[in-house]
């Protein structure tokens, strides 16, 4: 195993919530309701499919670059509030970077919100951080982790991904990389080169090196 890459929301950080939270404010500016189902759309997802499916729910006549601030300022001010870092999260990472392995964030949410997480985590935790702004194609496109794997100089086959969606682990199976999956909002079938378990709690670093074709 040459490098593993994290997943932010609903993987590294329990933000599920509180997107529900900004997505239905939002949405009540716009005089529309939001609902859980709704949020299932989206996980894993782009802001910018976030900001045209709300547009298109809410069939308001709001300028999509309105709403797109409506939610980065939104979610900016309640992470500045603090993050709960999913069980068994910490441990892992802390053990990775005692072990040498290089570990990556690769997320589909703007920079502006991993910053605002990594200001709760530790920025120092982490090798190298991918968010929407450093690609043109986000998740479930394998750009991220491909561009997280040039940066640390790694190969995908030889790389685990940890990710909580159907869309990231879509992304991380056409980067060639292994992946554990811990479901949150979606379910995700067990596959080859894939393991589903229900928290990061129950996944040793050996599980991650035992992915890694021999």
């Amino acid at each position: 195993m040459q490098a593993a890459f994290f997943d932010m929301d609903g993987l590294l950080v329990d933000t599920e919530k509180v997107w529900l939270e900004i997505e239905t404010g939002v949405m009540a500016r716009l005089g529309a309701a939001w609902t859980a189902e709704h949020q299932a759309h989206l996980v894993g997802g782009s802001m910018q499919r976030t900001v045209d499916y709300m547009i298109q729910v809410s069939g308001a006549d709001v300028p999509a670059a309105t709403l797109w601030q409506w939610m980065v300022d939104g979610m900016v001010a309640a992470l500045s509030e603090g993050v709960r870092i999913m069980p068994g999260a910490s441990e892992l990472l802390d053990g990775l970077r005692a072990e040498g392995v290089p570990v990556a964030l690769v997320t589909s949410s703007l920079k502006d919100i991993a910053d605002a997480v990594l200001k709760g985590v530790g920025r120092e935790r982490f090798d190298a951080v991918v968010t929407a702004d450093d690609v043109t194609r986000t998740k479930p496109d394998p750009e991220p982790y491909l561009t997280a794997a040039r940066l640390l100089g790694v190969q995908p086959v030889r790389c685990v991904v940890l990710e909580d969606s159907p869309t990231g682990v879509a992304a991380a199976t056409a980067a060639g990389c292994a992946v554990v999956a811990v479901p949150s909002v979606l379910p995700v079938e067990p596959a080859p080169g894939r393991l589903v378990v229900p928290s990061l709690t129950s996944v040793t670093i050996a599980d991650l090196r035992a992915l890694v074709p021999a």
